[in-house]
């Protein structure tokens, strides 16, 4: 049987509130349930390292905590 993938936080932009990078735990802040909840995060290509403070898209999303982030496109930094 397959299992069923959640997409509900694909394509989210969150807040970057504990450094992601390769091979450590990371933190994102994103919108949730109508409010704001943490996350662990990931990066999605397993080699990026995002700071604290930098925004980032959500490609996966692994419950029930767990998120797999990118690079923010250009075209969305300006929201």
């Amino acid at each position: 049987m397959h299992r069923e993938v959640n997409r509900s936080l694909t394509g989210k932009i969150g807040r970057v509130t504990g450094t992601i990078a390769p091979g450590t735990i990371g933190e994102v802040m994103l919108p949730f349930h109508g409010g704001t909840s943490a996350f662990f995060a990931y990066p999605f290509d397993k080699t990026s390292t995002f700071p604290v403070g930098e925004r980032v898209l959500v490609i996966y999303f692994e419950p029930p905590q767990t998120v797999y982030v990118d690079e923010l496109p250009d075209v969305l930094r300006e929201f």
